[in-house]
């Protein structure tokens, strides 16, 4: 901020402690003028606020659209992934605590300000292994030219032959609630934005994209998951810009000093000015703010009711978080769609249901004036409610594609149980195959082959990016409605009824998802009352410090770790060790990806009862207080009249004592 807004602010701030002599004229004209200049400031504060809270979760967002885009880049199992989604919360973990505890009492605006742009830089730096990085290779079988071109995929590995592998580089109400509804726009654009890169293959602007030979829809396909990074990274920077022009501190307007009817987020954000100030108005020293860090810490957790409703918080979060991290995958593995299409699905249809969710949650809470302990039932009440419509998605999966040697045998008349798996027959046993390639091939008889050698075809023809292999034996050997033997590449689709369930998933989804997050605005509202006014800033920090370590950076390595026991087919680096899995067993998937969900939600909404019980507990000990100290205060007020009674009569000029037993 320039000198003379300083000097405007202080000259501001010592007329607004002139006597009473002035005219009235000039009153009301200080007045006004003091609460336009105070509300264009607080406008700029929450407007910059809010954007960003939108530029982290944009961050928070894409990072979400683009797990399975890393999965298959650097070729790590789905464990891994987890721990570097839950890696993106670690650095909060060195600062959380004391930001939260200092900033209430130092420039707060420019500890923003900072804290964005570390968190510019950090986001572009997840990008940075894209330009250190050899190009994404993938095993593909060439095609030559665009004329038929006669290839035996089997004859030549039957020769040792490694298939061709193609190096590409392709081209590659103004109220509570404001801020909040604002932030969860930002995953909306992160999803969105992780959808389109996923389109862009992963090394455009690096090679040309005529030569790659693979779609999308190909589950070799790698997108552009850096470039998202890069730009979430520059929006951070922006965001941090505001923050360096604003005041340390918000003067309260003078017709407002006084005034009760403030809201409780006005009063959060402006400083009163007789907190945290010596009696001489000297800055509080570093150490002595320091010295009163423990004692908060303790005074903060020996309430039950913050304590249960953190613990609640936590466990209702590791659902969401492992739920939101897997989802795009689960998606992909359970209805066979594209990446790209399912973090379209979820940045345009799962994520608004939530915003406003959270938005009709305040309206509800404002219009019906909803106290403490009916927030408390409609956190509760919500979360019931969504966990049960949850409970429907076991009932709205696909079954497993038929896959040769893994899903069903190579006759394709029976599944193949987890000791039978081999993907092995003697229909390709004279090709020497290798079996830790992945490079499906689809048959005409509906069956996915975990290759083409595998899948015994001896020809391929080639027009532009299409290949097709012929005179398949393994093909021939099952059931096909045509009776031909050919195969393209890729994998075969899911049965005719898994879109109609698709359909359905994303309808109890977006309802779901509504219901659990009408509850937030609640939950919010009963966390910032049942803890004393001068720790609010400090027990948020530690709010969302126990979220991020508790939930945010466990609950998706767990959840990828269970879910990696229900891969049917692993992929193998160059170096022989392994890779990322290729293909899952869909009813294990939803079991795990479900079932956790559904489990931690269910503890989650036992300890809401806890705090509901809690809750309950301290009004009526409350009531009960106020009652007997009403009461007492009746009886002590009678005394006291029946006192100054027996004093008036005593002060009686006519009185004198034992005159009434003389008379």
């Amino acid at each position: 901020m320039d000198t003379s807004s300083k000097e405007n602010i202080q000259l501001f701030c010592k007329s607004s402690m002139q006597t009473v002599g002035r005219s009235s004229f000039k009153t009301e004209y200080s007045s006004s003028k003091e609460k336009q200049r105070c509300c264009g400031k607080l406008k700029v504060f929450l407007g910059a606020l809010s954007f960003v809270y939108f530029a982290k979760a944009l961050a928070e967002g894409y990072l979400k659209s683009t797990i399975t885009q890393i999965e298959r880049r650097f070729d790590i199992p789905s464990s891994m992934v987890g721990v570097i989604d839950g890696s993106f919360e670690i650095g909060n973990l060195l600062v959380i605590m004391f930001v939260s505890y200092f900033g209430a009492k130092l420039h707060r605006p420019k500890i923003i300000g900072t804290g964005c742009l570390i968190m510019g830089v950090g986001t572009m730096l997840i990008a940075m292994p894209q330009f250190f990085m050899q190009q994404y290779r993938y095993e593909k079988y060439s095609p030559f030219s665009n004329s038929t071109l006669s290839l035996s995929p089997c004859l030549l590995e039957s020769d040792s032959q490694l298939p061709l592998s193609v190096i590409e580089k392709s081209q590659s109400k103004r109220n509570d609630g404001c801020v909040q509804t604002v932030a969860i726009i930002g995953p909306i654009f992160g999803f969105l934005l992780g959808s389109l890169c996923a389109k862009l293959y992963v090394d455009i602007g690096f090679v040309n994209l005529d030569h790659v030979t693979i779609t999308p829809k190909d589950p070799q396909w790698v997108g552009a998951w850096w470039l998202g990074y890069l730009i979430a990274g520059i929006v951070s920077l922006l965001a941090a810009l505001p923050f360096w022009c604003l005041p340390k501190s918000l003067p309260r307007p003078r017709s407002r000093e006084d005034s009760n009817s403030s809201s409780e987020k006005s009063k959060f954000i402006m400083d009163d000015h007789t907190e945290y100030q010596t009696p001489l108005g000297e800055k509080s020293k570093i150490m002595e703010m320091a010295r009163d860090f423990l004692p908060s810490l303790k005074n903060l957790f020996g309430n039950p009711l913050y304590l249960l409703y953190l613990c609640a918080s936590t466990v209702q979060f590791n659902s969401l978080f492992g739920m939101v991290t897997y989802k795009p995958k689960y998606i992909e593995q359970q209805y066979g769609q594209s990446s790209s299409k399912a973090n379209f699905v979820i940045g345009l249809i799962n994520i608004p249901a939530v915003a406003f969710g959270i938005f009709s949650g305040g309206i509800v809470m404002k219009k019906f004036r909803i106290n403490v302990y009916g927030a408390a039932k409609l956190y509760l009440g919500s979360s019931v409610l969504g966990y049960l419509l949850f409970l429907s998605l076991f009932a709205l999966g696909c079954e497993n594609s038929d896959v040769a040697g893994l899903t069903v045998s190579y006759q394709g008349t029976k599944p193949v149980s987890y000791h039978e798996r081999a993907l092995f027959s003697d229909c390709n046993s004279r090709c020497k195959c290798s079996e830790t390639k992945w490079e499906p091939v689809c048959g005409e008889n509906g069956i996915t082959y975990a290759s083409a050698c595998l899948a015994g075809c001896q020809t391929s023809t080639s027009s532009g990016k299409t290949l097709i292999f012929y005179n398949c034996t393994c093909v021939g050997i099952a059931a096909s409605k045509s009776g031909n033997s050919s195969g393209m590449v890729g994998r075969c689709q899911k049965d005719n009824g898994c879109p109609k369930m698709f359909l359905y998933f994303l309808v109890i989804s977006v309802i779901t998802s509504y219901t659990l997050s009408l509850g937030g605005i609640p939950g919010y509202i009963l966390l910032l009352r049942c803890i004393k006014p001068q720790f609010k800033s400090f027990a948020l920090g530690i709010y969302t410090l126990a979220i991020r370590v508790l939930a945010g950076i466990p609950a998706p390595v767990y959840f990828g770790i269970l879910i990696d026991t229900s891969c049917l087919k692993w992929g193998f680096k160059r170096c022989g060790r392994r890779g990322s899995c290729r293909l899952y067993d869909s009813n294990a998937f939803r079991h795990i990806y479900l079932g956790l969900t559904v489990m931690l939600g269910t503890v989650s909404i036992f300890l809401s009862i806890a705090v509901l019980f809690t809750l309950k507990k301290n009004c009526v000990s409350k009531h009960r207080s106020f009652r007997t100290k009403t009461e007492g205060t009746m009886v002590s007020t009678r005394i006291r009249k029946e006192n100054c009674t027996t004093s008036d009569h005593l002060l009686q000029p006519n009185y004198w004592p034992g005159k009434e037993t003389q008379l």
